[in-house]
Parts: structure tokens; sequence; C-alpha cells
């Protein structure tokens, strides 16, 4: 059951009135990924403006609800910028889902106009099938692949897709990264080093870092934010297979502990299955509110 069914069904069947109202809403809140502090600290909010303002009804407490959510929910709108090269780094553990965003993110930018040429960067050696993963995508998208064996530098691998596109005049290159959170300082220390190619060959480059997370993650998505924002400044986040068992608090937490902003949402495995996130929009969804009332 999708979780926006779940909170319909609570408010259905449960009336504020019922003196455990607002601790079930927590407990439930907690099950949508948004972690105790937060859940508690918003059910807490959301008696005391019901009750000072007299508000009843389910979907009047539910749009109540979607206001103090929305104070804790960041998006940030993350594009090419024209006339400069733009270098998107995608990070994220294995599995999350950052190969195939990397593809999506160049396909959307493309069909958007927001960039004329892009380049992928292979830069997660560690994984020989990622490599392979991300010249499929480039096949089929028409897309240059800059790659090396698994085992290699992924410094190198970026700083020959900086060269490939400048030499090809690409506007952008997407970078797909390594995600082996068992050995954190190699990984921040790989990110390290990446971070200076950036600075030392691109020069006025429009760089970006975002974070890839699974929407079904849960409450270990934390974790894994604060392990790659040791690493490297973090710009943003996509959230990947936000279907119908996903349950995407996990944004929300996010961006009160860390301030991290949420700039892309990926959906299904269809390159189209993917769009800019808007806070409005996902809360809406998030809790079932009919948007026509």
């Amino acid at each position: 059951m999708k979780f926006a069914d779940r909170i319909k069904a609570f408010f259905g069947f449960v009336s504020a009135e019922d003196a455990e109202f607002f601790e079930e809403l927590a407990d439930l809140l907690v099950e949508g990924d948004l972690g105790a502090q937060l859940a508690f600290k918003v059910a807490d909010d959301l008696k005391v403006v019901c009750r000072k303002k007299a508000i009843t009804g389910p979907e009047a407490i539910k749009r109540e609800l979607k206001t103090i959510l929305s104070g804790y929910g960041k998006e940030i709108n993350i594009q090419p910028e024209a006339g400069k090269l733009n270098v998107f780094l995608l990070l994220g553990v294995n599995g999350v889902g950052k190969t195939t965003s990397c593809a999506k993110l160049a396909r959307y930018f493309l069909n958007e106009g927001s960039a004329r040429k892009v380049v992928l960067a292979a830069g997660d050696t560690f994984r020989a099938a990622a490599i392979d993963q991300l010249k499929v995508h480039g096949e089929r998208l028409g897309l240059r692949v800059v790659a090396q064996g698994p085992g290699a530098d992924p410094g190198a691998v970026l700083y020959d897709a900086l060269e490939a596109a400048k030499a090809e005049g690409a506007d952008l290159v997407i970078a797909d990264t390594a995600g082996r959170m068992h050995t954190r300082q190699d990984l921040v220390r790989e990110l390290g080093k990446i971070d200076k190619i950036v600075a030392s060959r691109a020069g006025e480059a429009n760089y970006r870092r975002l974070l890839a997370i699974d929407a079904t993650t849960g409450q270990n998505g934390i974790r894994q934010a604060e392990v790659f924002a040791h690493a490297v400044p973090l710009d943003g986040l996509v959230l990947t297979k936000l279907d119908s068992s996903a349950k995407g608090g996990i944004v929300l937490a996010l961006a009160k502990e860390l301030g991290i902003p949420t700039a892309f949402v990926g959906r299904g495995e269809g390159y189209g299955d993917f769009e800019v996130f808007k806070l409005d929009a996902f809360l809406d969804e998030f809790l079932g509110l009919d948007v026509a009332t």
C-alpha cells in the first residue's frame, strides 16, 4: 500500500478528537521515513495549531500538516549554465541508481535544451559492471562515454572526460562515481582528488555534486549522506526509485538534519521517468491530498 493511502486510511478512521490521534500520527510519520525526532515534533506542532485554530476535519488537518512539513523540506533548481562548461558529479552508495541517473540527467537536459552536447564519464572504476552499464546508456542515447578499464584511477577518467568535452565543444560532463561505503577513507580521498581535478582543469566551470538516495532506503539515507557530505560539499539530492512502494519522507529528514535540498526525482526505469523535484507537489502526493480542494 502506498504511504499516501495509509495516510488517507488513518485520517478516515481516526478522529483528531481521539486522545491518541497525534501520537499515532507521529508513529505513521516515522514509518514514512521522517525519523522519530522530526515526526514527533511535527505531530506536536500540529496538535498545538489545530487546537489553537480549532481546525477539524481530515482534509483541513492534512493541509495544516502540509504547511508544517513544508517548513522542513527544501528544493533546489540545478541546471547547466549557458556559455560555460558544466560538470555534474553523481555520488551515492552502490545500488541506489547512480549510473542510470547519469543517463536520465543527460537525456533530461538535452530534451529541455539546457545542454547542447553531453559527455558521460565512467568514474566508477571499481565495478566493471558500472562501466559497461554507462557505455550501454551512452549507445542508446547517442552520447560519448569516456571510460578506462576496471581499477583505473577515477581521477584520470574525469580528467580525460573534461579534455574530451573541451575538444568536442560539449557543455556538460556528467560523471558516475564509486560508492564503496565500507572503505570510507578511500572514498573521501578519491572524491577529494576528483574535486581538485575539476578545480584545476575546468576553470570557471559550473560544478555541481548530486547525491543519489534510494527512496526506499529509510533512515540509513542519513548516514549515507553524512559520509558523502564529509567528502565534498553536496549541492542537492537525486531521489531515486520513488515508485508506489516508496515513501520519500527521507528528503524532509535530510533537509532538516543536513540542510541538503532535493533537485530531481526518478520514478522508474525509463529515461523519461525523471523530473525536477517540486516540494509542494511532493507533499500533496506524500499526504494524499486532493489538489482540487
